[in-house]
C-alpha cells in the first residue's frame, strides 16, 4: 500500500528536495504540491493524500490556518509541519490547530520517511520530547479540558504513556494488557476529549495541567 503526500511550501527548491526523498523512498509517492497555504486545500480535495507536509511560513494563507482548515474536511489527511525552527512559537500553534507533528528542514532523509509513516499510522507520538519541550514553555491550567475529569483512572495512566510517546504495542507491555485493549482506551481517550488524534490529546493534557511538561 502506497502512502501519498502532497507538499505545501512557497520554496520552489524546498518542494523540489522533499519531492525527490520522498518519491525515492518505496511505498511513498508525492501526488501533489502547493506553492501557498490557499493552494493547497484544492490540491487536496483533488488528490485526497495521506498526509500533507506543510510549512509554516506562506504567503496568501499561513501553515497554522491551513492547517486548521485541513482537518476540518471529511476524512482530512494527516498534517505533519516542516519548519526551520523547533521552537518556534507557529510551530505550537500549528499542533494546537491539528497538526499529528513536525520535521526541521534540515532533518535527515530518513527522518523525513520515517516521520510521514509515523504520523500515517497514528500510533505513537512524533518526537514527544520536542512537543514537551514546546508545551513546557506555557502555563499548565491555561487552557481547560472538560473531557479530563470523564477520564477512568485506566484512560488515564494510558494518556500518560501516550504523552511519552510509547506506542500501543509499549503501553500494552507497560500495563501488562491486549492491545486491543490499549487501542480501546486511546480511542476513549480521543473522544473524552475531543481530540483527533495522540498528539492534539497530549496538548490537551499539557495545556491542562493533567500532564506536567516538566
Amino acid at each position: 500500500m502506497t502512502l501519498t503526500v502532497v507538499i505545501a511550501d512557497d520554496e520552489d527548491l524546498v518542494r523540489a528536495g522533499l519531492r525527490i526523498i520522498i518519491d525515492a523512498e518505496p511505498g511513498l509517492a508525492v501526488v501533489g504540491e502547493a506553492a501557498d497555504g490557499a493552494a493547497v486545500l484544492s490540491v487536496v480535495r483533488r488528490e485526497r493524500p495521506d498526509v500533507v507536509l506543510m510549512d509554516v511560513r506562506m504567503p496568501a494563507l499561513d501553515g497554522i490556518q491551513a492547517t486548521a482548515r485541513l482537518v476540518a474536511l471529511d476524512d482530512p489527511p494527516k498534517v505533519l509541519v516542516v519548519t526551520t525552527f523547533e521552537n518556534d512559537d507557529h510551530v505550537y500553534d500549528a499542533l494546537r490547530a491539528g497538526a499529528s507533528g513536525f520535521l526541521l528542514k534540515r532533518a535527515r532523509p530518513d527522518d523525513l520517511v520515517k516521520a510521514i509513516k509515523v504520523v500515517a499510522a497514528g500510533e505513537s507520538l512524533l518526537f514527544p520530547a520536542a512537543i514537551r519541550a514546546l508545551a513546557g514553555g506555557r502555563t499548565p491550567g491555561r487552557v481547560a479540558a472538560p473531557g479530563i475529569d470523564r477520564l477512568t483512572a485506566r484512560e488515564g495512566d494510558v494518556l500518560r504513556l501516550m504523552a511519552k510517546g510509547l506506542s500501543n504495542t509499549e503501553i500494552a507491555a507497560e500495563l501488562v494488557v491486549g492491545a486491543e485493549t490499549v487501542k480501546t482506551h486511546v480511542g476513549n481517550v480521543l473522544a473524552k476529549l475531543g481530540a483527533r488524534d495522540r498528539t492534539q490529546a497530549v496538548i490537551a493534557a499539557y495545556e491542562s495541567g493533567f500532564v506536567s511538561p516538566r
